[in-house]
């Protein structure tokens, strides 16, 4: 039975890095964004996705944590992390996924200036 949680445990744990890794890419990538290029898309201020992607890394790195901690055997005890799969990591997902997916595209290239190929 150890290796089948070992595994889901592993397997969570990739997922887990997975999310994380979604989430701080669209946080670095919404701080590289003008400001005027959210207003000028019709999204939410940077501001808010800044808020929102932060909170979304910062959930996604507490549940990596969490499965990682699960494998650390401290003081012959098993170290038990913060949770399983919670609601938090699920709408850390549905927030990089929509940035990712609608945000980024539509400010894309705006605010560079230059020519109509992007900047000089």
């Amino acid at each position: 039975m150890d290796i089948v949680n070992g595994g889901l445990n592993f397997l969570f744990l990739l997922l887990s890095a997975g999310i994380l890794g979604m989430s701080a890419y669209g946080l670095v990538h919404a701080l590289r964004v003008p400001p005027a290029a959210f207003l000028a898309a019709g999204k939410l201020k940077k501001n808010i996705w800044l808020i929102i992607l932060g909170l979304a890394t910062l959930f996604s790195l507490a549940g990596a944590w969490s499965f990682l901690t699960a494998f650390l055997v401290v003081g012959g005890m098993q170290f038990i992390g913060l949770g399983a799969v919670s609601i938090f990591s699920i709408a850390a997902v549905i927030a990089a996924t929509v940035y990712i997916v609608d945000v980024k595209p539509a400010v894309k290239g705006m605010g560079r200036g230059g020519g109509p190929y992007g900047g000089w």
